[in-house]
């Protein structure tokens, strides 16, 4: 079900935090940006719908949709693996994974897991799909070549999301209900400690060097910058319900999707300061999962039905694409 609103911003921050300050540029929408239709490399853009329990599939080169798939009850994350051949669903309501060929967009397997999975994280060689149970406090690991559950891992209260390390020997899993990132060996499918992540941590990303794991705070309307090998976390203020945050493929900006105020903020990862904000809606219209490639930043934006592209170049609003009813997870392959 969708997640309701948030309450302002509140000032608990980590003993070992340091706040840094904001840079309030805001981008507008209106003007045409050097991306668009037919411009990128994106093939595809995969839109988990809550409510509708679909899946709606667009083509990035002409931001239409190109087919809406039935999956699960209540989908949340998706992921696409390696090639494209794939993608695996999150199926809140059901407990379950959906896997959908892409070659005929209709779902061939499904993978019983446990108790409300919420996040996928799919490791960089495609071989293992982590999912985040929700409800039961695990993450489930299956095997993509087999579609089978190869091992259950214990993690803290209420894990939302998966983020993998480049070289996929680490995963991070945020524990909205416990305050922190689990970190998993992924070779032995074992916690090998937790990371203290502020008070209500959702989405997570790595920078590629390793070093650093974003965490969006939601309820403290901050990011934080954790030390994966320093443990020191440095808040990033961003405005009231950061739900989701991603890392631009060459490590220099990340985005966060703000709930409260309808937009992106992009922090600079040199200085851990707010550089841009580029607005994607009034009041109320969600921003709530990101997703960025060299091409653009995919926004799903639950209240309003839509999906927004943005160009990274310029932090302008290039297209707005209505999906289903409250979308969630978005994922391009």
């Amino acid at each position: 079900m969708r997640r309701p609103a948030l309450a302002a911003a509140i000032g608990i921050l980590l003993t070992s935090c340091t706040t840094a300050g904001s840079a309030d540029t805001h981008a507008a929408a209106t003007t045409p940006a050097p991306v668009g239709p037919g411009s990128g490399s994106d093939g595809r853009v995969y839109v988990t719908n809550q409510q509708d329990d679909t899946l709606s599939v667009i083509d990035a080169r002409t931001y239409t949709v190109v087919a809406t798939v039935k999956a699960g009850k209540a989908p949340e994350g998706v992921a696409v693996a390696p090639g494209g051949r794939h993608v695996y669903i999150a199926n809140n309501g059901s407990a379950q994974v959906s896997v959908l060929d892409t070659r005929t967009n209709k779902i061939t397997t499904t993978v019983p897991v446990e108790k409300s999975p919420t996040g996928v994280g799919l490791s960089p060689d495609g071989r293992s799909l982590y999912v985040a149970n929700g409800g039961s406090n695990t993450v489930s690991v299956i095997d993509t070549g087999t579609n089978r559950v190869a091992a259950r891992i214990p993690v803290g209260k209420s894990p939302v999301s998966v983020t993998f390390s480049r070289d996929g020997s680490t995963a991070y899993v945020a524990n909205s209900g416990s305050g922190s990132l689990s970190v998993i060996n992924t070779r032995t499918h074992k916690v090998t400690g937790n990371l203290a992540a502020g008070h209500s941590p959702v989405g997570v990303a790595v920078t590629p060097d390793g070093k650093s794991a974003y965490v969006a705070d939601e309820v403290a309307a901050r990011v934080l910058a954790v030390g994966t090998r320093t443990r020191q976390a440095t808040a990033v203020p961003v405005g009231e319900g950061p739900f989701d945050v991603a890392i631009g493929p060459d490590g220099k900006s990340v985005y966060a999707a703000v709930l409260g105020p309808g937009q992106v903020s992009v922090i600079d990862t040199g200085n851990n300061r707010v550089s841009s904000t580029i607005s994607v809606g009034p009041t109320g219209t969600d921003p709530f999962n990101i997703e960025v490639t060299h091409q653009a930043v995919y926004v799903t934006e639950q209240a309003a039905g839509t999906l927004t592209v943005i160009d990274p170049k310029s932090n302008k609003v290039v297209a707005t694409v209505s999906v289903g009813t409250s979308p969630y997870g978005v994922a391009v392959g």
